[in-house]
């Protein structure tokens, strides 16, 4: 992907945000006024109310951008992370956790009193997950958090939408897009929710257009983002945006247009239970990267892809609990 080999396969930009999850019950929703099967926004003072009346809390780090790079990571894939957490425990959370993955972080802690962002994920009885949700520092990336020799170093840098709507953020992506150009090194961008799509599809189109090579999405987005009615319609445009454009399709695989146009159609890999599909899109994301980062054709990075995604819906939560790199072994798509 580039003349001078690479340090490190990809590195995501995204939002840095602990997962905190406890087993409760009805009382505690109507309580914190969190919405059940749902999520709502909540200010740092409601984050710490939730989280003090939690009671045995499991705490993983989280993030869009963060769960591709720990899917790829379990490929053992070389990752890096630009991210904001505060200079505090939920943030050393964070940090440990990318960090036990090998995963290198090199972003500097937010220490201005905004504390690091959270989702708070209340378990009823019946297995239902109920989310109030604190961006905090995630939402701050900077130019400044741009780290200049890990973007140089990485074959792909990995955007994540959720982040495109602030300022200072899209700023940042725009930053490590020019120093990777200058490398010679891939872009990369998830549209991430199809509401954002639509609210910043000016935007997105101008920045997809100047600086990314690579785009994921599922249906609705893409069509969102096109604003078309007709999915077929949404994939000819979407598909001329980018030299690789890749749209997922849950149960009906994925298909991927590459720079020929030619429309690649490649069917999902059904796990043995369905158990949550949360994260199922940034684990498929994190293994395609890394099928391109190693050069492999776009089916194969398709199918790595299925692979993560049918683990990681096989559980609760969006990061891998088995170890990726074997399952894809298992399939014959890489060799140790």
């Amino acid at each position: 992907m580039s003349a001078n080999p690479a340090k490190y396969d990809v590195t995501g930009i995204g939002n840095a945000i602990v997962d905190v999850l406890a087993n409760t019950d009805q009382d505690f929703l109507d309580t914190h006024n969190i919405p059940r099967g749902g999520m709502r926004l909540i200010d740092q003072n409601d984050a710490r109310s939730i989280l003090e009346a939690m009671k045995q809390t499991t705490m993983v780090s989280g993030g869009s951008a963060a769960n591709s790079i720990a899917a790829l990571a379990s490929l053992e894939g070389r990752g890096g992370f630009i991210g904001k957490v505060a200079g505090d425990a939920l943030g050393d959370v964070f940090r440990n956790s990318l960090q036990e993955m090998g995963i290198h972080f090199p972003t500097n802690p937010l220490r201005d009193g905004t504390e690091t962002g959270r989702c708070l994920v209340a378990v009823t009885p019946d297995a239902e997950r109920s989310m109030a949700t604190f961006i905090g520092a995630a939402e701050h990336v900077s130019i400044s958090d741009v780290d200049s020799d890990l973007i140089a170093d990485s074959a792909v840098t990995y955007f994540e939408g959720y982040l495109f709507e602030q300022e200072k953020p899209r700023a940042a992506f725009v930053k490590a897009c020019e120093i990777a150009k200058q490398a010679g090194r891939k872009t990369a961008i998830t549209l991430s929710d199809r509401d954002l799509a639509v609210r910043q599809r000016a935007d997105l189109l101008a920045f997809i257009s100047a600086h990314t090579d690579i785009v994921f999405a599922n249906e609705g987005e893409a069509m969102a983002l096109m604003d078309k009615d007709n999915f077929d319609d949404a994939l000819r445009e979407i598909g001329a945006l980018a030299p690789y454009v890749i749209v997922t399709r849950s149960g009906d695989g994925s298909l991927i247009v590459d720079p020929e146009m030619s429309v690649h159609e490649v069917a999902a890999i059904a796990p043995e239970i369905l158990a949550d599909t949360t994260g199922a899109g940034d684990a498929y994301a994190g293994g395609f990267l890394f099928g391109l980062s190693k050069d492999m054709s776009p089916e194969q990075c398709a199918i790595i892809g299925g692979i993560c995604a049918a683990e990681v819906i096989s559980h609760i939560g969006p990061r891998p609990e088995q170890s990726l790199r074997q399952l894809v072994k298992a399939a014959g798509l890489i060799e140790a």
